[in-house]
């Protein structure tokens, strides 16, 4: 990868390159048209991204302003970028508020700031959603021309490695983290998939999975036209409720969700756990034929190992019995190694308008980064699989 360097000014615009719009909403594309650039995966749908809109989850009054770029053949969709003017950093678990805040101890503004993300969806893969690299380099290009118009940075969150490498040649920052996914080894269940552990490990998810069953948990999974309205309700009532016990505030509201199991229909799995007959917890993820995407959870009360249960175990199960080959477990968590899903580098891209702010920036990714490596090495060794 090449080395970053803070940016400084846009660079002479690409070659043969495709017209770029910025006054195109969502609405008004082809949903058809939107999903091929998106390879069909679901938390990059047109649908996924209607919903987060459509129900103000994501909206200029939660913060989320939406500025999406379009990259045009004569009337052809040949590219798009999801791009958003943020008030605040909420919602992208990509954590800057350091840099807000030393924004601010200097009397410098850092708000507004452009952000192409997924809201609320800390998922990688494309952001610049094209096929050929002139047209994904034509819209980075045209969003970090938007520097010039007073917002302070550009942020392009969770891209994957290939689009990583294209904008630290572009002359963007970029900044690694770590998340933990599994990966199907071809398990014939999900004994088959813990025979791969080593002993200890082995026997402490056997221990977990056996005081759920003698405490009378029990899951059920349903898939799309499955999943029933008086469901979707008990699942928001434990995603708020856990969200609340966290002292947080939910981003996402019972439309938000409606509208997704009605709209991805058959790639939203709930998971629903009772105890004596009595419903108690639930988890919502999107999958397609290749990934599971482990997004939202909650329960009415606290039972040990519950969350485990619930979150990962259900999910590697449905993976194992679907042939699905990666689970993708969502932000943090080193508890998840324990469960088998491995750490994994993730990658974001920055650009910084100011010089002086923009060169601290990249000394602090370049030593992040680092750092992140190093902890993914440390992480590896502490490996729950006989084979490590």
């Amino acid at each position: 990868m090449h080395a970053p360097v803070p940016y400084s000014h846009p660079r002479p615009p690409v070659a043969i390159a495709p017209l770029i719009r910025d006054d195109v909403p969502l609405s008004a594309l082809d949903p058809a048209a939107w999903d091929r650039l998106a390879h069909d995966a679901p938390p990059l749908s047109h649908e996924y991204f209607s919903a987060l809109h459509d129900t103000g989850c994501a909206s200029r009054e939660t913060g989320w302003q939406a500025r999406f770029l379009t990259a045009w053949d004569r009337s052809t969709l040949i590219g798009a970028l999801p791009l958003y003017v943020k008030t605040h950093s909420y919602g992208e678990y990509v954590f800057d508020w350091g840099w807000a805040d030393a924004y601010r101890r200097y009397g410098r503004r850092y708000y507004p700031k452009l952000v192409a993300a997924v809201p609320f969806t800390p998922v990688p893969g494309a952001r610049m959603l094209a096929d050929d690299a002139t047209t994904r380099r034509a819209l980075l290009e045209r969003a970090l021309g938007e520097l010039r118009h007073g917002y302070s940075s550009l942020h392009v969150l969770f891209v994957d490695a290939q689009q990583a490498r294209e904008g630290a040649a572009a002359g963007m920052l970029v900044r690694d983290g770590v998340q933990f996914h599994w990966r199907n080894g071809g398990y014939r269940d999900f004994a088959d998939y813990l025979a791969a552990f080593n002993h200890d490990k082995r026997k402490k998810i056997r221990q977990e999975r056996r005081r759920l069953a003698e405490a009378g948990v029990t899951f059920v999974r349903r898939i799309g036209d499955e999943i029933t309205a008086a469901d979707r309700a008990f699942f928001f009532d434990c995603y708020e409720r856990t969200y609340r016990a966290h002292h947080s505030t939910p981003y996402l509201s019972l439309e938000f969700f409606e509208r997704i199991c009605a709209t991805l229909a058959g790639r939203v799995l709930l998971v629903i756990g009772y105890r004596n007959g009595r419903r108690l917890c639930a988890a919502l993820d999107v999958f397609d034929r290749s990934t599971l995407w482990g997004r939202y959870w909650g329960t009415r009360e606290y039972v040990p190992g519950l969350h485990f249960e619930t979150c990962y175990y259900q999910a590697i199960e449905f993976c194992i019995e679907r042939g699905i080959a990666c689970f993708e477990g969502g932000a943090q968590g080193v508890h998840k190694l324990a469960r088998g899903l491995l750490p994994v580098a993730t990658h974001s891209l920055h650009a910084i308008a100011d010089h002086a702010f923009a060169s601290a920036i990249a000394d602090y990714c370049a030593r992040e980064r680092v750092d992140v490596a190093h902890s993914i090495n440390e992480l590896e060794s502490g490996s729950p699989f006989r084979h490590a």
